[in-house]
């Protein structure tokens, strides 16, 4: 899908959507008997307030944000995410403000905004995989037969089937055996055959300095508004996914991708942190702490809360809070040792606590402190990052983001007690994935699993 597409798209569902919400709010509130003055004034604030979330959670999740090949999975992900948020910050808000709302309202309004965004989303995903409009497809074709042809055709493919690869051009004699995809000339040919097939992408495998004419094509198919891309081969001295940046027009390879470095993605992390913090804070903690907080008291001698030094973004230190799950102690090795299976240093609802996760409950207002995230690698003690940062070379890398209430690691299972060196590459393998990977909705999918796993139970927690 072209920039203009893009921004038609863009425009298009925005306004929709803001129509079908306002007109389903509006045509709710008609069927409502006569308000007074004052609850009118409330269900207006209702109505500002909804407009404001969705403008927001759509801005956070990306909703609009469509890019030049059309993406469908990326599409359902960011507008499932946006909605389920939507949904939920409503609810959160009517809940607070502590108006009288009707909720039955607040149902039909939920329940019909939802119905219009799947429905028109659904509409839209149909008429992509049912129409054979061109501007919904990248038409390519690939320069060079030879490995790199090869493994780009498969990335290609794996990554966005919204691109159709037309063939390959190569000098003669090579080897075309590329399975579905034919031997279409000369590389002289390539430009003209581009030109009168609607081709929108050529991509290059051989290197430029070899063949000098590639130079002059891709000269000559930018003034047909075809975009050349050289594919260069980098296997010779990395052997690894990179990531490039540049300086001015200086090409800067990076051993990884760091999406949270970013300030915009900064600020959707902080804002989805803040809100999810806060919502648990009040809807949550606000009254579950008090209740644990006699419970650990009458089952234990001790302080309530535990407070230990853990390693943090760029390996600064901070106290990290947690509910005190062991037996109190002044014993200084016990207070690094790993908590392990059946440890007798466990009090009988720290057991439970550490179980159900509730031991980490507190975390949120090291949250709220700017200390961690939501999501983020595990935070560990001071000892263990000396330990194991000596153990694997990429340690520390997993501190290159603030640490975490859960994290990608700890929902797939890699958490509690290291027994040995491969459990430790597992876990920061996860973390460094996280680091490399992350977006928004990725941050909602392990939210989402975590609850799930806490439901279910994990052997690995205790």
């Amino acid at each position: 899908m072209n920039s203009r597409y893009t921004n038609l798209y863009r425009i298009f569902f925005l306004l929709a959507d803001l129509i079908a919400l306002n007109v389903i709010f509006l045509f709710l509130l008609s069927r409502l008997e006569a308000l007074p003055t004052a609850d009118m004034k409330n269900y207006t604030i209702l109505y500002m307030a909804g407009n404001a979330i969705w403008l927001v959670w759509s801005y956070v999740t990306a909703t609009y944000i469509i890019y030049k090949n059309v993406k469908l999975k990326l599409i359902t992900s960011r507008t499932l995410s946006s909605l389920l948020l939507f949904c939920l910050s409503v609810i959160i808000f009517a809940a607070v403000v502590n108006f009288k709302y009707d909720w039955f309202f607040i149902t039909c309004l939920l329940f019909g905004f939802s119905t219009f965004i799947l429905v028109s989303r659904l509409m839209l995903i149909s008429y992509v995989l049912y129409s054979r409009n061109s501007r919904f497809y990248t038409n390519v074709v690939i320069i060079g037969c030879n490995d790199i042809s090869r493994s780009l055709i498969g990335m290609i493919y794996n990554n966005n089937r919204n691109v159709r690869i037309q063939g390959y051009f190569d000098y003669p004699p090579a080897d075309f055996n590329q399975g579905d995809y034919p031997f279409l000339g000369d590389i002289k040919d390539c430009l003209d055959f581009a030109v009168n097939n609607h081709i929108s992408e050529i991509y290059c495998t051989l290197s430029p300095e070899s063949s000098s004419e590639l130079y002059q094509m891709a000269e000559e198919a930018e003034k047909h508004f075809i975009r050349f891309r050289f594919v260069p081969d980098l296997r010779k001295f990395i052997d690894r996914k990179v990531h490039v940046d540049f300086i001015d027009h200086m090409p800067v390879l990076s051993l990884r991708s760091e999406p949270m470095e970013y300030q915009t993605a900064q600020i959707k992390k902080r804002v989805f942190d803040v809100i999810m913090s806060l919502a648990i804070s009040v809807m949550l903690l606000s009254w579950l702490l008090p209740i644990l907080a006699i419970i650990i008291k009458l089952d234990s001698p001790g302080p309530v809360f535990f407070t230990q030094k853990r390693s943090g973004k760029n390996n600064k230190e901070f106290s990290c809070l947690k509910l005190r799950s062991l037996k109190a102690h002044n014993n200084a090795d016990g207070a690094v040792a790993q908590v392990t299976k059946n440890d007798n240093r466990t009090t009988r609802v720290g057991r439970f606590l550490r179980k159900s996760n509730l031991d980490e409950l507190p975390q949120f207002l090291n949250v709220l402190m700017g200390q961690m995230s939501i999501v983020g690698s595990r935070p560990h003690m001071l000892k263990h990052t000396e330990d194991f940062s000596s153990m694997e070379n990429e340690y520390m890398v997993r501190h290159l983001s603030k640490p975490g209430v859960t994290g990608w690691a700890q929902i797939n299972g890699h958490r509690g007690e290291i027994k040995q060196p491969g459990q430790l590459r597992q876990r920061l393998e996860h973390d460094i994935w996280y680091i490399e990977n992350w977006n928004i909705w990725l941050d909602i999918k392990i939210v989402m699993m975590t609850v799930y796993v806490t439901i279910k139970g994990d052997k690995n927690a205790y």
